[in-house]
């Protein structure tokens, strides 16, 4: 889908959920009160409305629900709906539990507005399908394509722009420039160019956008073509994908004066990463906090039960192969790096990591501290630094790095975590490395800012309950 139509579709998807919120939320107080001066402290009903309006902005600009909008069924759509209007009223819930204000809040209206929210906003968001296919799909809105290529990618290249093009475009042109073709029907589409007219042809027809996929052609040619039709003012799109298997990224750019291809299998959008390392900062701050408070306990308990600094530090490795200093509580015996090679005949974890239950060089109150994850609260000043993230992958240690092949070392290529699908997949019954590897990449590739809250609400429930640890 094209810039303009991402934002139609975008801005008003947002501007009539936030109409039907406002007709769910008067529909509500009119049921529960028969009319609006008859409201109970109207000020913070008016309040939790102004919440609602302002949840739908934060939550549709975080999670990006609305993404496939088009693509999404009828059922699809109802669920996503219904998932939207839970969390919105149990943040308004919680928030007003925890300012001390619940009492004074209808529970009629809260349980009338997420009736008929959900209601109201599947059914006008049922009804903008339809009414963006139609605008989407009109004579003056679809956008009409011509494909120029070869015979030995030509059922490919159809098949594919047939499949991934969006509802706004139509390919109404054909052209194979190195065989004559003309007449065969591929997967609905008639060839009706040759190289010989095919410029001739887009001179002629109504026609907006042209899509070249000529690998191997001569480029004295294929400039030709292109500014020809870019001199029609016919927008080009020119496959120079060297890679065969499909990649997340694919963007092309200015690089120092070059105008490159730029591949990658991550891509981040900047603005929710600034919003992660916001929440990183602040949820960092918080816990530098709680381990200030606990620290005096946990130094304590660590020097009375054995002899050694109430800190460890060892070299980790960041993101992309950054090495940093990690921090946390001392849990091992002093000369528990020097005992590892005595031990690594006990390694009970296939791969890299080394792993084994009853480990001697562990302390009674190392135990402790594990199993309640006490050990790691000293990271969170990894957090503010910047080392590390609050969620993210498992940093490893400079010894399985080095042993790292291509595969493995994608799980540093973003910022590790205090926690982690990993941490929260019962991080002491995986006794594979290539298992722990798979959630890294898993949690990679699937990154948002939802799947960061979701592990972080998970990892508290993991912590509270010891599941996992040992």
């Amino acid at each position: 889908m094209n810039r303009k139509t991402k934002i139609i579709e975008g801005y008003w998807l947002l501007f009539m959920d936030l109409v039907s919120i406002s007709l769910a939320y008067a529909i509500a107080i009119l049921i529960r009160y028969h009319g609006f001066r008859w409201v109970v402290e109207p000020e913070l009903h008016f309040i939790g409305y102004v919440c609602f309006l302002l949840f739908c902005v934060v939550y549709s600009f975080l999670f990006d629900w609305n993404r496939e909008f088009l693509k999404r069924g009828i059922l699809v759509e109802f669920i996503a709906v219904v998932k939207f209007n839970i969390f919105m009223v149990l943040s308004l819930m919680a928030g007003l539990f925890l300012f001390q204000r619940s009492l004074y809040f209808s529970r009629l209206v809260m349980g009338y507005f997420g009736v008929l929210d959900v209601l109201i906003v599947w059914l006008v968001r049922v009804g903008m399908k339809k009414a963006l296919r139609i605008y989407f799909t009109s004579k003056s809105n679809i956008v009409k394509m011509m494909i120029i290529t070869k015979d030995s990618v030509l059922h490919k290249t159809v098949s594919r722009l047939k499949t991934a093009l969006d509802i706004n475009y139509e390919i109404v042109a054909l052209a194979c420039v190195d065989a004559d073709r003309k007449g065969v029907i591929i997967d609905g589409v008639r060839v009706n160019a040759d190289g010989e007219n095919v410029l001739d042809m887009a001179r002629q027809m109504p026609l907006d956008e042209v899509f070249i996929d000529l690998p191997e052609e001569d480029k004295e040619y294929v400039r030709h073509i292109i500014y020809d039709l870019e001199s029609m003012g016919i927008a080009c799109h020119y496959n120079i994908d060297i890679i065969e298997r499909p990649q997340k990224e694919v963007r092309v750019g200015n690089f120092a004066g070059y105008t490159v291809v730029t591949y990658s299998i991550n891509h981040f959008d900047y603005r929710r990463m600034a919003i992660k390392r916001l929440i990183d900062i602040v949820g960092g701050l918080a816990g530098c906090v709680l381990t200030a408070v606990l620290t005096p306990f946990v130094a304590l308990a660590i020097k009375l039960d054995s002899p050694g600094p109430v800190f460890f530090a060892q070299t980790r490795i960041g993101k992309n192969g950054r090495r940093f200093k990690i921090y946390k509580f001392r849990s091992m015996y002093t000369d528990a790096e020097k005992r590892k090679k005595e031990l690594e005949a006990q390694n009970e974890m296939q791969g890299l990591m080394f792993k084994m239950d009853n480990d001697p060089r562990i302390t009674k109150v190392g135990r402790f501290i594990r199993k309640t994850s006490i050990d790691e609260l000293p990271q969170f000043l990894n957090i503010v630094k910047g080392d590390m993230s609050l969620v993210g992958t498992r940093p490893p240690t400079e010894d399985e790095f080095e042993q790292y092949n291509s595969h493995y070392r994608r799980r540093i290529s973003m910022t590790p975590g205090l926690t982690g699908l990993w941490q929260i997949s019962g991080r002491n019954e995986i006794v594979d490395f290539d298992e722990v590897v798979k959630l890294d990449l898993e949690y990679i590739d699937n990154w948002t800012l939802g799947l960061d809250i979701k592990i972080l609400f998970r990892t508290i429930g993991v912590v509270l309950t010891g599941k996992g640890s040992k």
